[in-house]
């Protein structure tokens, strides 16, 4: 079997192992095997411009009608991997109905990211989630995207993030003290639903109440509904529940907004109601309802995301959890403040690594609003582009055993991800690297102090947590381990 056929043959098997017993696997057995017929033929995206010293973007569309949309959500590593090794770092194929063109590798990844000739536009991100995080930060552009960023870093600043860190331990604290010992606890839906009421606690400085489970699944729809293959509204899908979504979320919002923008609270839903620039620029009512709902998703989904694949780590590798333990309980009971955080320095080294090893943000979505170029590969106006910030966390050029859980690559004597700027990217990159990243990190740092003070987690030696990344990479199985309260004499 040559590497084209292969590479059909992975799609399959990757399905098998991840999704098992799921109606849609038989079709698409089916039509993998029929692909398997006949090898992808290469053939560039675009003729580059006359006299030009462009070369077309090499590619194929991939299997008939679905191209590789399920290998791009079923096994985006391996799939990326194997990508990269048949065509280089920039390459074409076919998914979610359209053809798009991959940049893999830090060179390819930093000539996108950089934009120098302006030529790439957020409005990728609109073909994916546009309908149903409308107006988020990261979907806008240029001088509006400056404009809203410059308002709302005054929600950011270093006094906005104490008073939110105030309460945001408090939380943590009271929400796992009804965690219970047990054999088979799940950490992804614990947390899921811990860190949402503690965005709302912080981010909105009141509890959601009855609420809470129907704004938790709206959050999700709106997620999930990202990669929708059918994409528009059909009853039962996708796309239709993300819709929804979105209402329920918009409704959800509103309702608070009027009290937020009377009141003088320190949450970050008043203050982005009354940011204000030097030159007097505010957000309006409908500005600030999108950006709640883009920052409350990202608060708490991408904070759950790599909360749990720490957990993961640690309670596979006792030794690295011990370490981090010692450093947590040496810090004594006070809920710790942003300064007492930066001194977690071990787990500062397994939360980078987990990041690396999953990025809760796997690809960063571009589209180009005029023709342009990468490494000499020529790229045509209105074609969206995905970059894959996964595939250089897992480059043998930049990363020694870049499979390995190994935290200490990141330690001052070795600092691996020093290789490229783009090395390590968990966080995006350029004028759109993401504005929350050091709230996100004070955040998941809190949910793992809290933790590990006062919790043993483990898990049999042969388990490896099989991950779901249909959408946002999560464990598919919840992440189910041996939860153990620790004794007095263990903490002291």
């Amino acid at each position: 079997m040559n590497g084209s056929l292969q590479f059909i043959g992975d799609v399959s098997a990757s399905v098998r192992r991840r999704i098992p017993d799921q109606p849609a696997l038989k079709a698409l057995g089916m039509l993998s095997n029929s692909a398997l017929a006949v090898a992808p033929r290469t053939r560039g995206l675009a003729p580059p411009p006359r006299g030009s010293d462009l070369a077309a973007v090499p590619g194929d569309p991939g299997p008939p009608l679905v191209g590789y949309t399920f290998l791009m959500m079923r096994d985006p590593v391996g799939g990326v991997r194997k990508r990269f090794e048949r065509y280089g770092p920039v390459s074409w194929s076919r998914a979610f109905g359209i053809d798009m063109v991959s940049v893999f590798g830090g060179d390819a990844i930093e000539a996108a990211l950089m934009n120098r000739d302006r030529a790439f536009s957020q409005s990728g991100w609109e073909y994916f989630i546009g309908p149903f995080f409308h107006r988020g930060l990261m979907l806008l552009d240029a001088d509006e995207h400056l404009f809203h960023r410059r308002i709302m870093q005054q929600a950011f600043t270093h006094e906005r993030l104490g008073g939110y860190f105030s309460r945001l331990g408090y939380a943590v604290r009271a929400g796992m003290s009804d965690w219970e010992d047990a054999e088979a606890f799940r950490v992804y839906p614990a947390v899921k639903q811990l860190s949402l009421d503690i965005a709302t606690e912080t981010f909105m400085a009141t509890a959601m109440g009855p609420q809470a489970q129907r704004v938790n699944d709206a959050f999700v729809a709106a997620v999930r509904a990202g990669t929708a293959i059918l994409r528009f509204p059909i009853p039962g899908g996708r796309w239709a529940a993300g819709l929804r979504a979105r209402q329920v979320l918009e409704d959800f919002f509103r309702q608070s907004l009027p009290a937020k923008r009377r009141g003088d609270g320190d949450d970050l839903f008043s203050a982005l109601c009354h940011a204000v620039t030097e030159d007097g620029e505010r957000f309006t009512d409908d500005d600030v309802v999108s950006h709640m709902i883009f920052l409350m998703m990202a608060a708490h989904d991408t904070s759950t995301i790599t909360t749990s694949i720490v957990a993961y780590h640690l309670a596979k590798n006792p030794d690295w959890q011990e370490r981090a333990r010692a450093e947590s309980l040496a810090l004594g009971d006070d809920v710790l403040d942003i300064d007492a955080l930066g001194r977690l320095s071990t787990l500062d080294l397994v939360i980078k690594e987990s990041l690396r090893l999953v990025p809760p943000v796997p690809g960063l979505a571009r589209r180009t609003i005029k023709d342009t170029e990468i490494l000499g590969f020529h790229i045509p106006a209105g074609t969206i582009c995905m970059i894959s910030p996964w595939f250089n966390h897992y480059s043998e050029q930049y990363w020694s055993q870049p499979d390995r859980f190994d935290p200490d690559r990141f330690s001052e004597g070795r600092r691996e991800d020093k290789a490229h700027r783009f090395a390590w990217m968990p966080f995006g990159g350029g004028v759109h690297q993401c504005i929350g990243m050091h709230f996100g990190t004070l955040e998941v740092k809190t949910l793992l102090h809290e933790l590990l003070r006062s919790r043993r987690l483990s898990v049999d030696p042969g388990y490896e947590m099989p991950l779901d990344t249909t959408s946002l990479p999560r464990p598919g199985d919840g992440l189910p381990v041996r939860l153990q309260r620790l004794q007095p004499a263990a903490r002291a």
